[in-house]
C-alpha cells in the first residue's frame, strides 16, 4: 500500500464521518465506496476480510472497520484519525440535541418531534430484524438459536451478556459435531507480530480505557452515578456482539428498569437522535449517560454532570474498540482462518435476531401503549401491555412508517421526516 499523507487521511475520514447516516449498512457502504472503489486504497478481497474481522469483535462494526482501514493506511495514527473522526460528528450532534432536549422538552413542537419519532423507530428496527434474519438464519439450528435468545431475554429476563456467551459456546459445540463440512483454510501472516509489541499495545490502551474510571472513583466515590456509568458501559463494550440494536436492548433494560437513569420513552428519543445524526447507532449510549448524570448529578450542577456523563459514556464505549483493533489487527489473517471463531460468530449472529425481536417488542410496549404490567411467577419475568391504554395516534404513525419502509422502500430520513411532521401536527392541535 502506498503511503497516504495525514492531510489526505483527514479528508477521507472527514468525508466518511459527514456521510455516516443510515446505520452500519449505510456506513460500511460509504467506507467501501471511498477506500475500495474511488481511492483504491485496499482491494475488494482485503476489505471483505477486514469486515469479517471486525464482525468477530465486540463493538460497532462500522466504526471498527473505519479504525482498521485507518490502521492499514498509517498504523496507530491512521487508526486514531479514522476512528476518532467517525465518532466526533455524532458525539457533538447528540450533545447539542441532549441539551435542547432537557431545556425545551415542554415546548409542544419539541414534544411532537419526538412523539412522531418513537413509532417510526419500530419500523426501522423491524427492517433491521428482517435483513439480519435473512442473512443469519440459514438452517433450523440457527432458528433455534434466535428462539433461545428471545425466550431467554423476554420471558426469563436473562442477562444479555450471558445469552451472548452461551450462544457462542453452543455455536462452537455445534461446529465440532458437524461432519463433512467445508472449513476456512487457515492463513498466517508473513511476519507474525512480536508478543512484546502486542503486550505494549494492550497495556497502553488498557490505561487509556481505565484511567478515567479510577480518576472518577477517586474524585466522586464508588456510589456516584458517573462511576456506576463507567463500570456499566465498560461491561457493555465487552459484549456488544451483533450490532448496536443487540447492545441497546441490554442498555435500555438496565438503564430504565435497574438504574432509573431515564424513562422508556426517553430511551426511544435517544435512539431517534442517533438514527438521525451521523455516526454509529451505539452513540445512543451517550444520551443515556447524559440523562443519568443529569438526573443524579451528586455534588455537581446537573448541566455539567450531564456533560461529563456524555463524555464518559462515549469514552467507555469506544476506547475498548481501539484496544481490540490495535491489538488484534496484526493477527487478522490468523484469526479469520480459525474455524472456532467463525462457528461462535455464526451462532451469536443468529441469536442476535432473537435479541432484536425482543427489542422490537420492548419498543412496541413503550411507544404504542401508555401502561403495562409485569408478570413475575413460575420462574417467568416479563412485561405485557394494558390493552385499553393503546395510543391510537402512535399506532397510526407506526403503520405509516411500516408502509413507507416496506412497501414504498423509502429512506430512513424520509420516514423519520414524515413521522415527525405528523407528530408535531398532533401535539400542536392538542
Amino acid at each position: 500500500m502506498n503511503p497516504i499523507s495525514t492531510r489526505e487521511q483527514l479528508k477521507i475520514w472527514a468525508f466518511v464521518a459527514a456521510n455516516s447516516f443510515g446505520g452500519p449498512a449505510g456506513q460500511i457502504a460509504v467506507i467501501h465506496k471511498l477506500v475500495v472503489e474511488e481511492k483504491k486504497i485496499v482491494s475488494e478481497e482485503r476489505f471483505l476480510h477486514s469486515l469479517n474481522f471486525c464482525m468477530l469483535l465486540p463493538g460497532p462494526e462500522a466504526q471498527q472497520l473505519a479504525t482498521y482501514m485507518g490502521w492499514l493506511m498509517d498504523k496507530w495514527k491512521g487508526g486514531l484519525i479514522a476512528g476518532g473522526l467517525f465518532i466526533l460528528p455524532g458525539f457533538l450532534s447528540i450533545l447539542l440535541l441532549s441539551y435542547l432536549y432537557v431545556i425545551f422538552y415542554d415546548v409542544p413542537f419539541v414534544q411532537g418531534l419526538f412523539y412522531g419519532m418513537k413509532p417510526a423507530i419500530i419500523a426501522i428496527v423491524t427492517a433491521a430484524l428482517y435483513k439480519i434474519s435473512k442473512k443469519s438464519l440459514r438452517s433450523g439450528f440457527y432458528w433455534s438459536m434466535a428462539s433461545f435468545a428471545f425466550i431467554s431475554l423476554f420471558f426469563f429476563n436473562l442477562s444479555f451478556p450471558i445469552v451472548v456467551i452461551l450462544s457462542g459456546i453452543i455455536g462452537v459445540l455445534y461446529g465440532k459435531l458437524q461432519k463433512n463440512r467445508n472449513t476456512t483454510e487457515e492463513q498466517e501472516l508473513n511476519a507474525k507480530p512480536k508478543w512484546d509489541q502486542t503486550l505494549k499495545t494492550v497495556l497502553i490502551w488498557l490505561f487509556v480505557w481505565w484511567a478515567p474510571i479510577f480518576l472518577v472513583l477517586f474524585v466522586f466515590g464508588e456510589n456516584s452515578t458517573l462511576h456506576t456509568q463507567n463500570i456499566f458501559f465498560s461491561k457493555m463494550s465487552m459484549v456488544t456482539f451483533g450490532g448496536a440494536y443487540a447492545a441497546l436492548t441490554y442498555v435500555a433494560q438496565k438503564a430504565v428498569e435497574v438504574y432509573g437513569w431515564l424513562q422508556a420513552a426517553e430511551m426511544l428519543d435517544g435512539l431517534a437522535m442517533a438514527e438521525t445524526t451521523p455516526g454509529p447507532l451505539i452513540q445512543t449510549v451517550q444520551f443515556v449517560g447524559f440523562m443519568g448524570a443529569y438526573r443524579f448529578p451528586g455534588v455537581l450542577s446537573p448541566y455539567f454532570s450531564a456533560f461529563l456523563g456524555s463524555v464518559l459514556s462515549t469514552w467507555m464505549t469506544f476506547a475498548p474498540c481501539f484496544l481490540w483493533i490495535f491489538t488484534f489487527a496484526p493477527y487478522v489473517e490468523f484469526i479469520r482462518g480459525q474455524k472456532i471463531f467463525s462457528d461462535a460468530l455464526a451462532a451469536i449472529t443468529a441469536s442476535v435476531v432473537g435479541v432484536i425481536f425482543n427489542l422490537s417488542i420492548w419498543f412496541v410496549l413503550k411507544a404504542l401503549f401508555l401502561q403495562s404490567h409485569q408478570f413475575s411467577s413460575f420462574g417467568l419475568d416479563f412485561e405485557y401491555p394494558e390493552v385499553s391504554s393503546i395510543d391510537y395516534f402512535a399506532v397510526i404513525i407506526c403503520l405509516i412508517a411500516l408502509t413507507l419502509q416496506f412497501y414504498f422502500k423509502r429512506k430512513l430520513l424520509e420516514i423519520i421526516g414524515v413521522c415527525t411532521l405528523i407528530g408535531i401536527l398532533i401535539k400542536l392541535v392538542g
